[in-house]
């Protein structure tokens, strides 16, 4: 769920991620990476902010071939300008991380990207652990609100962009495809879903107090041959990946 060469770029309010809405607040969180798994001009992936100085994405936005340089927009509601813009400094790649391959999904798909400077925006806090299925989630992101599969009929908003969803059970994503790490979900709006550009960007639940905590980050559809919009998605299960994480950011 990556960029798209030649895509055009929406303003102003959009139905999107695909049938999704403009966000209703802010996400100092948010983050965007320049980077896609296809090497195309116009997309990006999403991240969230985890520590002043670390985003969190999906690991097949950075790898593939694809030059780990550029920089990283921080707390923006719109794709391209505003926020805190850091250049990339570093990024680690979960090492079990493994392409799936139209039959089976993506494993281990996380990454981190350290910047070469903190910012001053308040991260998102990851969640203990994920609820159980039906709790509402939220996703967001940049990615297509126009779902095809042909990268020149893409359509990139300039506005942030939020989904109403839910945790679903192992069982409502193909056979197989979730589990302990991955993190099946529901949309709460028919035909939507996060798609193309939507890849490493965050699944958040109310927390204590109601603040918003991190439990996904976007990977790929959850069955397989499916359209984007007609769902499941599957999202790598952030507090599972908790201890490497931790590891990953006391060791650099």
């Amino acid at each position: 769920m990556a960029g798209a060469l030649g895509a055009t770029v929406m303003t102003g309010s959009a139905s999107a991620i695909v049938n999704g809405h403009d966000a209703t607040e802010r996400y100092p969180f948010m983050a965007t990476v320049p980077l896609s798994a296809e090497q195309l001009a116009d997309g990006t992936c999403g991240a969230s902010l985890i520590d002043p100085q670390w985003v969190l994405t999906a690991a097949h936005c950075v790898t593939g071939g694809v030059q780990l340089k550029g920089t990283v927009r921080v707390g923006s509601a719109h794709r391209t300008t505003g926020g805190t813009v850091r250049a990339i400094d570093r990024v680690v790649v979960h090492p079990d991380f493994g392409f799936g391959d139209g039959t089976r999904p993506n494993h281990d798909d996380l990454a981190l990207i350290r910047l070469d400077r903190p910012v001053a925006q308040q991260p998102v806090r990851i969640a203990d652990r994920r609820g159980p299925a039906g709790t509402p989630t939220r996703l967001l992101g940049f990615g297509t609100v126009v779902d095809t599969p042909d990268l020149r009929q893409m359509v990139f908003p300039d506005r942030l962009q939020e989904l109403p969803t839910r945790i679903g059970a192992e069982a409502d994503c193909a056979p197989g495809w979730a589990g302990p790490t991955r993190l099946c979900t529901l949309s709460r709006i028919p035909q939507a879903m996060a798609c193309f550009g939507d890849s490493g960007g965050p699944q958040v639940q109310r927390g204590r107090g109601g603040r918003w905590e991190l439990v996904g980050a976007t990977s790929g559809p959850g069955a397989p041959g499916v359209p984007c919009a007609a769902g499941p998605g599957l999202y790598s299960d952030v507090p599972a990946y908790a201890p490497w994480i931790r590891a990953t950011l006391a060791a650099n």
